[in-house]
């Protein structure tokens, strides 16, 4: 791996929505789309929860608004901006959580502005993890994913990103909804001091955890968006 990698800081938070907004933009020129309104408002509250306290944040938003698809490309930018970021992939089973690492290393692999970012030699560039070029000495890969109950112990992340850890398998009783938010505790274990936690899904039981997270975001005025329709 390269050692001359440095990450790219934008001097204001003007400045950085708009790279994040430049990289969206870039990318959907690749697949020969535009970028639609919604995904520039979901990127906005995803840069805000990760340049911001606290730091924490809940997006919802209606199926197939492409929510996902955005996610990718955000995270895809943030190791673009800072390669030596760790990220963990967290859903409701790993099957889940590896679409999102594949879609990463996707858009890392065709975007214009990534080509400096992928290794020439893919020792770790799977499904399940890949490792960018960065700056030797960081032992978790940039981007890796877990299910729910899966072993995350002695990881250490910069940014987790909950993808539909609320599904109805994990959350269809009072024990299984108590399990889920204790586990979902422990992330806080793992999380360096600056690390940011983002969820991202769609409420499964009237006792759904995003209730639960929501109003723990509006004690700590965490970031929220909700995009149902």
């Amino acid at each position: 791996m390269t050692t001359d990698i440095l990450p790219r800081r934008p001097r204001t938070k003007i400045a950085m929505i708009t790279e994040f907004y430049k990289f969206l933009d870039e990318w959907n020129k690749v697949l020969g789309l535009k970028t639609p309104h919604h995904h520039r408002e979901i990127m906005k509250f995803l840069v805000d929860v990760w340049s911001g306290e606290p730091h924490r944040g809940l997006l919802m938003a209606f199926r197939h608004s492409g929510k996902s698809t955005v996610v990718g490309v955000f995270a895809a930018c943030v190791l673009y901006m800072r390669p030596q970021t760790r990220i963990l992939i967290l859903s409701a089973e790993t099957t889940l959580s590896s679409r999102m690492v594949a879609h990463i290393r996707h858009i890392l692999e065709n975007h214009p502005l990534c080509s400096s970012l992928v290794p020439s030699n893919k020792k770790e560039w799977a499904a399940g993890r890949i490792t960018v070029n960065r700056p030797i000495g960081i032992r978790e890969p940039s981007v890796i994913c877990q299910g729910l109950y899966g072993n995350i112990t002695g990881l250490r992340s910069d940014l987790v990103i909950c993808d539909d850890v609320e599904v109805p398998n994990t959350s269809n009783t009072a024990r299984k909804r108590f399990e889920l938010r204790e586990r979902l505790r422990e992330l806080d274990f793992i999380l360096s001091p600056s690390g940011s936690i983002i969820y991202i899904g769609t409420p499964h039981t009237v006792d759904t955890i995003y209730r639960t997270s929501a109003e723990a975001d509006a004690d700590s005025n965490a970031s929220g968006v909700s995009l149902v329709g």
